[in-house]
């Protein structure tokens, strides 16, 4: 989770206007005599006018919301408190869907758009006092190995089975969303329900890396041709070429790379978000590397045993030192000389002003900014002169491992919730995910979270405007792009040490080995703190005793496992690229057999 991502949000998004209430003031007036009809036709109005396109039709839409009605019968009246961060996807469902759930339940849902530290905050005030501040959350699922540890969120396979079971849509179809697999607990049940996904990705200008003259000057200089790059020594090559041979296009410094970094909390996502994985650190698996996570922690059953290579972890080692050299290195020889002071919110417009080659770490969240008419970066025609495509690897990164970070809002309800506001709050959670409004007008360009909304014939027309989005999560390289996992846990404990200790490195106070040495060591303590208060149970940590690094390194190899891996003797291979277009064709045009992708 991005503790201050949402300062970017609602200053730059397109806003979705609210529909008019005056049909729906009409039907209410009617409930005393007619509750039924009155609610099937609000539901019928906000099907006809919202909820379109949709992927179901208008009768099975009207189905599902018979049931919605049926089921929220007992809490009719009731009022209900919900939280997300300032995401426009989160917007449109505080301004128009909690208005829509309203007028066709009758419970009323009073949803707040807080600032994403603000949530990580009241979460854990709820957690640690049992009191109950909100009644549905819109939770990251980064949260995953801190709710099935702490038990203080609800086993959601279980309620659904169970105490929930009557207030579960028959027709949720949970093997239909593609972010299952990271909200899906090392017990193998699901804690939290997606409601919004994003990746970060590789951005690039199609048109400049067209060119006839830059592709020929780039293939004689490095010895291979300018595309998407499959490697890090490409990226840098191609930083190196834009920046320092190409210089200016009509008159306007241009630069190879662009990044940010103030010490700020907005550079730990910077890390957090996979870019160690990126670089190679940690171990194969999918969604995150076992027994070594992304986050360098390494996990033995269901337990964290460390951080540090001393503990058999991977923070500290060569692959996530590496990842810092790249970071700091690209900075200060290709971005723009003011990116180095930026935080994350000062730096995401600037691709959009037109001096930007190509930009390693990239939200698709700012896709709907990206687009916007008579932007440097758009063609006269309403197309995109730039395209996104999947993230580069580093030198220590092998083939099954992760390859990029993608955010996963999700529905999470606490214990402390009572029993009947949970249900009332199960019900909106599942209404603002349901398939009648799954095609909601705010999701374009920011999120997707069913296979079955990705495949959707309206996406395809909208494709060529969206810059690769589509063809991206069609593709079956987007199982590479996922979340924390299971082996953080405490994530809020654990997220603000990486600002803290990176920030030592990017502002130039530690060597970037140093810095990593000085976080390996914060994390182990934080989890030594946590075994020791035995708080979070059989899963909680558990700490390695310290052995040498050399100790690990015949240890990983002897079990065939990846981390920690020895420092590389090159860590610069020759560069490797890839045609964006071939790529594209390379990815099926239909829609896979069934869950493949989750």
């Amino acid at each position: 989770m991005r503790q201050l991502r949402g300062s970017y949000g609602p200053a730059t998004k397109a806003r979705v206007l609210m529909m008019t209430s005056a049909f729906a003031l009409i039907a209410a007036s009617a409930a005393v005599t007619a509750p039924a009809f009155a609610d099937e036709a609000a539901a019928k109005k906000w099907i006809d006018s919202e909820f379109q396109p949709s992927t179901l039709s208008k009768d099975d839409q009207m189905k599902e919301m018979q049931w919605f009605i049926k089921a929220a019968e007992p809490f009719k009246g009731m009022e209900i408190n919900a939280v997300s961060e300032t995401l426009t996807v989160h917007e449109y469902e505080s301004r128009t869907l909690a208005k829509a759930f309203e007028e066709i339940t009758g419970i009323k849902v009073k949803h707040d758009i807080i600032q994403e530290g603000d949530v990580v905050e009241k979460i854990q005030t709820q957690m640690q006092s049992g009191k109950n501040v909100y009644d549905a959350w819109i939770n990251d699922s980064d949260f995953i190995g801190t709710h099935f540890r702490y038990g203080q969120a609800i086993d959601l396979t279980d309620y659904m089975a169970g105490e929930g079971k009557d207030v579960t849509n028959p027709g949720l179809d949970v093997n239909d969303f593609i972010g299952k697999s990271f909200t899906t607990a090392p017990n193998g049940h699901l804690y939290q329900l997606p409601d919004q996904q994003f990746a970060n990705l590789y951005w690039f200008r199609y048109d400049w890396f067209q060119n006839p003259d830059y592709k020929a000057k780039f293939k004689a200089k490095y010895g291979y041709d300018l595309g998407v790059p499959v490697n890090w020594s490409a990226y840098e090559d191609i930083a190196e070429f834009f920046t320092n041979d190409v210089k200016e296009i009509n008159g306007v410094r241009v630069y190879g790379h662009m990044d940010y970094g103030k010490k700020d909390p907005s550079l730990g996502w910077r890390f957090t978000d996979a870019w160690l994985s990126m670089a190679g650190n940690g171990d194969k698996g999918i969604p995150n590397g076992l027994p070594v996570d992304e986050w360098g922690i390494r996990m033995e059953g269901c337990r964290p045993v460390g951080s540090s290579v001393e503990r058999g972890g991977d923070v500290n080692g060569p692959a996530a030192v590496y990842s810092i050299v790249k970071y700091l290195d690209w900075m200060k020889k290709y971005a723009p000389p003011q990116a180095q002071g930026m935080t994350f919110s000062e730096s995401g417009p600037v691709p959009s002003q037109g001096n930007i080659a190509q930009q390693i770490f990239w939200y698709t969240a700012f896709t709907a900014d990206m687009v916007k008419p008579g932007l440097p970066v758009m063609n006269a025609d309403g197309t995109p002169k730039w395209r996104m495509a999947p993230s580069p690897h580093g030198a220590y990164w092998k083939d099954g491992m992760k390859l990029g970070y993608q955010d996963v809002g999700s529905a999470t309800l606490l214990k402390s919730t009572p029993p009947d506001r949970r249900k009332a709050a199960w019900l909106y959670q599942q209404f603002i995910v349901s398939k009648s409004v799954s095609l909601k007008k705010s999701h374009v360009g920011l999120t997707f979270i069913r296979e079955s909304d990705i495949w959707d014939k309206s996406f395809t027309e909208r494709a060529p405007k969206l810059g690769g989005l589509i063809e991206f999560y069609r593709s079956p390289a987007r199982v590479q792009w996922t979340p924390t996992g299971n082996n953080v846990p405490d994530y809020p404990k654990l997220a603000q040490l990486w600002w803290q200790n990176i920030g030592d490195a990017s502002s130039g106070a530690k060597t970037p080995q140093a810095a990593m040495d000085s976080l390996a060591s914060a994390q182990d303590s934080v989890m030594e703190r946590l075994e020791k208060s035995g708080v979070q149970g059989a899963c909680g940590p558990k700490l390695n005793k310290k052995e040498s690094a050399e100790y690990w390194f015949n240890k990983s190899a002897k079990d065939g496992n990846i981390a920690p891996q020895r420092k590389l003797a090159n860590e610069k291979p020759k560069g490797e690229t890839i045609d964006y277009d071939t790529l594209i064709k390379s990815w099926p045009a239909t829609p896979p057999k069934r869950a493949s992708l989750n």
